[in-house]
């Protein structure tokens, strides 16, 4: 403020058709400022106007078109594609994911750093006053097709939410300012920004990244896929192996049998059935083709019906042959100690089996023997050694009714647990074969 009375300057910067309007130009200048913004646009720049005023009066004025702005220029801001997005962008096209971008810069930005980040399709655009004049109808029609909103008011980041929802598209969006917040809640998972984010961004997001980079997002869904795998695995594994336990349980007693599992026999298998079920399946990393599968639908179950047939299936193949190697025994009369021992010891090793075999419903157990797994180490020479101590250390067979195996019955053994689960490793080495022909093979 000067002796002779106010002096303030006024500044103004924002939307370049903001400012012009703030500034009267008249159709000459708008037209050289529109061909001016499509210029740096088309280079990949954020395009802001600014523009000065002076006001010597006492009282500032009500509103801001009462100023006398006078437009200085145009900056052009460059926000380069950070490291690995391209990679990330592609990775996700090959899961099956779809990318879209909502922008509030102008189209030639949107533009150029779709062409940069490998979105495609780049060429046809919707911005925010194409969306204003659009129906919702037509909207739905044409939503599938375009991947770029351009110049898009904060109000119409929820409307494009909310037509994908109403497509059955699972929405996952990701912001940062206080205005993205409405189309975060709405989105089925909202992803906010934690470096540049605002405080209520990440309120209204169900996630936060902690490092503001989309490859996290990528290993995300990478992790998800791989948890949701490795329960399914589980479970499959959960169900199979209970088959014979339960069939070999309930079927002496209702054919009048010697017993053939007693309850320290289904500790034992529980000591091994446990620690699979919650270790090492948990520490199984993700199969190779993981990212390469479409999305799961969201109304399939956890547990699909293919799914449990097959798991009921590899146990009851393991069921039939550990009874049959029962009643032979009993047929040759060995006795009962050495029938149950046969079976027993038989069952452990399918036991194992089913383990492995459950490891990839795509690879085969050679191929996943390379891919590393210590809980599974520690699993299988635990329940290896502790057999051999059963079988042959007197004290333990008195405690679980059995006589020592020849070097002829653990040839048994192995080749009945080898053989319960053959059949599977061929039913995943044909649809491997049947994939690599290009047809669609997915059994999780």
């Amino acid at each position: 403020k000067s002796p002779s009375g106010p002096d303030y300057i006024i500044a103004a910067k924002g939307a370049p058709e903001v400012i012009a309007d703030l500034c009267h130009l008249d159709a000459g200048r708008m037209n050289e400022l529109t061909a001016s913004i499509a210029e740096m646009a088309e280079q990949g720049l954020r395009v802001i106007g600014v523009a000065r005023a002076r006001f010597t009066e006492e009282a500032l004025p009500a509103g801001q078109h009462d100023f006398e702005f006078e437009f200085l220029g145009l900056i052009g801001l460059s926000d380069p594609v950070r490291p690995g997005v391209p990679e990330a962008l592609q990775e996700c096209y090959d899961a099956g994911i779809r990318v879209v971008m909502i922008t509030g810069d102008y189209p030639g930005t949107a533009r150029a750093i779709a062409r940069k980040i490998g979105l495609a399709p780049s060429v046809e655009i919707i911005s925010g006053p194409d969306l204003v004049l659009m129906g919702e109808a037509e909207l739905q029609q044409r939503i599938p097709g375009v991947n770029i909103f351009a110049r898009v008011a904060p109000e119409q980041k929820l409307q494009l939410v909310n037509a994908l929802k109403a497509r059955g598209e699972i929405v996952a969006m990701t912001g940062d300012g206080v205005n993205d917040a409405p189309a975060l809640k709405s989105a089925h998972i909202g992803i906010a920004m934690g470096c540049r984010g605002t405080d209520v961004a990440r309120e209204a997001a169900a996630l936060v990244l902690l490092d503001d980079d989309f490859s996290s997002i990528v290993k995300a869904v990478r992790l998800g896929r791989r948890i949701f795998d490795n329960i399914r695995k589980g479970m499959a594994y959960t169900i199979a192996v209970h088959v014979p336990i339960a069939g070999m349980s309930l079927l002496p007693v209702l054919f009048g049998w010697p017993l053939v599992l007693l309850p320290v026999h289904i500790v034992f298998l529980e000591l091994i059935i446990d620690p699979a079920c919650s270790i090492v399946f948990e520490a199984e990393k993700e199969d190779a083709d993981v990212m390469r599968r479409p999305p799961r639908n969201s109304a399939e179950p956890l547990f699909t019906r293919k799914t449990l047939m097959i798991s009921l299936l590899q146990g009851f193949i393991v069921l039939v042959l550990v009874l049959a190697l029962f009643a032979i025994a009993m047929y040759r009369g060995q006795g009962e100690t050495d029938a149950r021992a046969l079976t027993f010891a038989t069952l452990i090793i399918a036991n194992l089996g089913l383990i492995y075999t459950n490891r990839s419903w795509t690879r085969s157990i050679p191929a996943m023997l390379k891919v590393p797994n210590k809980a599974l180490r520690w699993v299988s020479g635990g329940a290896i050694g502790f057999l051999l101590l059963v079988l042959y250390i007197p004290f333990l067979q008195n405690l679980f009714h059995i006589n020592r195996l020849h070097f002829i019955d653990i040839i048994i053994c192995l080749a009945a647990g080898i053989l319960s689960i053959l059949w599977f490793e061929v039913f995943k080495a044909a649809g491997m074969n049947s994939k690599r022909k290009g047809k669609a093979w997915y059994l999780i």
